[in-house]
Parts: C-alpha cells; structure tokens; sequence
C-alpha cells in the first residue's frame, strides 16, 4: 500500500446533539476514536478536507495515520453516518488498531477483462455484480487497497464465488467463515432477457412439432 492518508484531528470536550450541530455549523464533522489499549476519544475533523478524502475509494481500506494532541494513532474507518436527505455527514467512527492483532475491513472488488470475458466476447452475455466489496479479515499489514476479480476466462452462464477469489497471503474472507453455504456469487454473466426468452419460445415450438410429428 503506497498511499497514505492523514488524518488531523482535535479532542471534543463538548457532546450531545446540541453541540454536534455547532461543530458542524463551523465546518468540522464529530466524530469517535476508540479501539485498541486506549480510551474512547470523541473528536472532530474539519470537514472540508474529510469530504476530499472520501473521494477516494482507498481511504475506505487503508491504514489511517491520526494526528490528535501531538500523537499519532493508526486506525482504520468503521462507519459513517450520513443525513438521510442531503449529503451531509454526521458522524464518524475510527478504530485503532495494533500490529499483532487482526481487524475486519470491508475493501472493494475491482473487475477486470470484462469486455473480453468468453461469455460476453462470443458469448454474448451481460455482466451482472453481485457484490461490490467484501469483508477481510487480516493483519494491519496485509491489508488489501482492493480485491481484483479477473474475468478473462468466464463464459457465459458462470459464476465467480467467494470461494474463486485470489485472495494477498494472510487475508481471509469473513463470508467464508460461517460456512459453504455462505460461499455466494460476486460476479456471473449471463445471456440477455430477450435472448433468454427467444431460446424458451423456440424450445417450445420444437416441442409442439414433434408432438405434431407423432
């Protein structure tokens, strides 16, 4: 992971949904740090500079570094929490974490040679996305930016399961973990509802005219 990202943040002395509202107000968005061997800390962060790196899908997955009275704490994003209306953030929480210890991340899917796919390519067929990302467990090191989810091989009417993907050495899937029934589908390709359509009518047809036949 050669990005990184930093994250400026100031102590809140000041809670409750009153002085939320004032902090977000003067351009900052509360927020909470808590996690790890230390205290839960609740903080803020100016607000312009949270939205830019929200922008960016690998903050979403990476290894934070937190700047807070004079320290730095590494942490990774747990949740955020939007208005319902409007695309305002309200809240959001970090969680540190320890070298020695795994953390659970959701980190997106990239899908390659779509285009090219068999099943697409002579096939035919349309890509659909089951999932857009998926949950990791891993080391802070190991952690992934992304999962890639190569296409180049499917045909058409197949499926790429949890199971197929090629995950970095010390990651798992928490999926995974509960079990073979949980083993779904992340991407398939399939033939178009029109085409499908056609295939059943004529099959239907070449029934009834060798009922006719008989």
């Amino acid at each position: 992971m050669d990005m990184s990202f930093e994250i400026i943040a100031e102590r809140r002395d000041d809670q409750g949904k009153g002085a939320s509202r004032r902090l977000r107000r003067a351009g900052r968005v509360p927020g909470i740090l808590y996690g790890g061997s230390g205290e839960a800390t609740p903080i803020s962060v100016e607000a312009r500079v949270l939205y830019k790196q929200l922008e960016n899908e690998a903050f979403y997955s990476h290894i934070l570094n937190v700047q807070l009275e004079g320290k730095t704490e590494r942490a990774v994003l747990r949740d955020l929490q939007r208005h319902p209306s409007h695309p305002t953030l309200l809240h959001f929480d970090l969680q540190r974490v320890s070298d020695d210890q795994a953390i659970h991340v959701r980190v997106p899917l990239h899908f390659l040679n779509e285009e090219t796919a068999p099943g697409v390519k002579q096939g035919g067929g349309m890509v659909s996305h089951h999932l857009s990302e998926v949950e990791v467990s891993c080391l802070p090191k190991d952690l992934p930016e992304a999962i890639e989810v190569d296409l180049g091989a499917l045909e058409l009417n197949a499926s790429v399961h949890l199971s197929d993907l090629k995950l970095p050495a010390g990651v798992t899937l928490i999926e995974l973990s509960h079990g073979e029934e949980h083993d779904q589908a992340v991407v398939s390709i399939s033939a178009p509802r029109g085409a499908a359509a056609a295939d059943e009518e004529e099959g239907g047809e070449g029934a009834e005219e060798g009922e006719g036949a008989e």
